[in-house]
């Protein structure tokens, strides 16, 4: 079974409440949670993480898609947004609402929709995952 990083992505935090430094293989990310909850929000939450992942997904699958094709479609905009039903066991539900800037025909838009479907991280999102966690 293949990693789909190069370089592991690695985590610290100190004794700053919620603060925490991930580093990736080109970078830092700085990660916090919001002032509502007692973090510093100096940067993005965990969900706020997540849904950026799927979110630049998104947009990189449908460029790919729509460059190969041809299309003149200038830019693409993704919001996203979760919600959490806990009444009976854990449910999460991701919304994902995509505009295009361009005037595109409805069979265009139909097929952008089911591409954006399959993006590797949908993919992900959408299948078991299992965490293995070892100390």
């Amino acid at each position: 079974m293949a990693t789909l990083l190069s370089e592991p992505i690695k985590g610290s935090i100190g004794i700053t409440k919620y603060y925490c430094t991930i580093v990736w293989r080109n970078g830092i990310l700085i990660m916090d949670e919001p002032t509502t909850i007692s973090g510093g929000d100096k940067g993005p939450d965990p969900y706020s993480i997540l849904l950026a992942s799927l979110a630049g997904c998104t947009l990189s699958t449908l460029r790919m898609y729509i460059d190969r094709k041809g299309w003149i479609i200038p830019e693409i905009n993704v919001t996203l947004n979760m919600t959490q039903d806990t009444s009976a066991e854990l449910v999460t539900n991701i919304t994902r609402d995509i505009t295009f800037d361009a005037n595109i025909s409805d069979e265009q838009k139909e097929r952008l929709l089911l591409i954006a479907t399959k993006c590797p991280v949908s993919k992900i999102l959408e299948n078991k995952i299992i965490i293995h966690t070892t100390a």
